[in-house]
């Protein structure tokens, strides 16, 4: 089943001569086959692509020489388009990237790369100025609702819910066989790119961490309480926790602090990229109503469907979680244009919540919404 993506229509919106558009994402999240899809592309039809994957020896060795007539001889001088897939496995990839914007500024060129630490610590400093990014994440529920209507995903919630949202998901018809594609995706993908570009030896380790975040998610973890249960000094933890966000697999959320003393604001909570892998590490894929962690699931689910949107629609917003040392919470903060949005996740939307007071006198234009499975779909799309 081929879905409608988001970041297809921002690619071709910020495409233009000049600049790189590096496209970042996870692993297996459908990046190779929108970049091929431009080939294809009416659109393009005028352009002359020149299409290579960063992870062929010849490709490497020309656009890491820093040699312009090489390069350009390579993708021809009458190319208007270059497209650079797995562009992190280049070395100097920044560097002679610059040549060529600077160099030959009528060329348009995408860069692509399922690990965000080595790609943007080459692009970085040599293209600043030079390049624009976009994220490429599992497939968004407005993506569904739009490729196949509102119906269809009220029928798939369960198993978006439960095994993510992976694109080769939905060419799947049974339990057995997502089940199957998320355990081989966990044990041959998720750790590669730290395997490979940061000669992390211990596997197991990274496993093992993960595995106690995912218990742990819309907790406040310590990274002492981390280290103990693994066996890692507080250092190790944090460096393994920050490769971990860099390629895709959870994110950080701080707590958000202004006025109030008791305010935690140091701590972190840490979220999957998708429910999908993070049930795959616990090996837990039984239905909801078997699960004794729904309302955890429910709270990662909508949290990145959130961030999706936040990055799909381009809304410029600094995300966070609200917590008091008296144990005074909400789960999810968004600062908007000098406004303050809380945000409560409920499962179970029986019980009436209320902001709390110490929020409520402290921020005092601010507002609240409780986020359930009644009104969830207007705050993921």
């Amino acid at each position: 089943m081929e879905l409608k993506r988001s970041a297809y229509n921002l690619i071709k919106a910020k495409l233009e001569s000049g600049k790189v558009l590096v496209v970042y994402g996870p692993r297996r999240v459908g990046k190779t086959y929108l970049l091929e899809k431009i080939i294809k592309d009416k659109d393009f039809k005028k352009e002359r692509v020149a299409f290579f994957k960063g992870d062929r020896k010849i490709v490497q060795d020309v656009f890491s020489a820093k040699n312009l007539n090489r390069m350009v001889d390579f993708i021809g001088k009458n190319t208007s388009l270059l497209i650079l897939d797995e562009a992190q496995k280049i070395d100097r990839i920044g560097e002679n990237l610059k040549i060529l914007v600077d160099e030959v500024p009528s060329l348009k060129i995408i860069a692509s790369g399922s690990a965000s630490f080595e790609l943007a610590s080459q692009l970085g400093e040599p293209l600043t100025g030079r390049k624009k990014t976009i994220k490429l994440y599992p497939i968004w529920v407005g993506e569904i609702i739009e490729t196949k209507g509102k119906l269809f995903y009220e029928e798939i919630f369960d198993q978006h819910l439960i095994y993510g949202g992976y694109p080769e998901l939905f060419g799947l018809n049974s339990v057995k066989e997502k089940k199957e594609y998320m355990e081989d995706l966990v044990n041959d993908y998720l750790f590669r790119d730290l395997l490979e570009l940061e000669n992390i030896k211990n596997a197991k380790k990274l496993r093992d961490l993960l595995g106690l975040l995912a218990f742990q998610i819309g907790k406040e973890v310590s990274l002492n309480e981390l280290g103990n249960n693994l066996d890692l000094n507080k250092a190790t933890v944090a460096r393994y926790l920050d490769l971990l966000e860099k390629t895709f697999v959870i994110m950080n959320i701080r707590g958000f602090s202004r006025n109030l003393r008791k305010e935690i604001y140091k701590s972190s909570r840490w979220y999957f990229y998708d429910n999908g892998v993070r049930n795959a590490l616990i090996n837990n894929f039984n239905s909801l109503n078997l699960r004794g962690d729904a309302g955890e699931l429910w709270e990662n689910y909508l949290v990145m469907e959130r961030i999706k949107k936040q990055n799909y629609k381009r809304i410029m917003t600094n995300n966070y979680f609200w917590r008091t040392y008296d144990r005074k919470e909400i789960d999810w903060i968004e600062e908007r244009s000098g406004k303050l949005f809380g945000y409560e996740i409920k499962w179970n939307n029986k019980k009436k919540i209320k902001p709390p007071k110490d929020w409520v006198n402290t921020y005092k234009n601010s507002s609240f919404e409780v986020i359930t499975k009644v009104n969830f779909l207007k705050f993921v799309t």
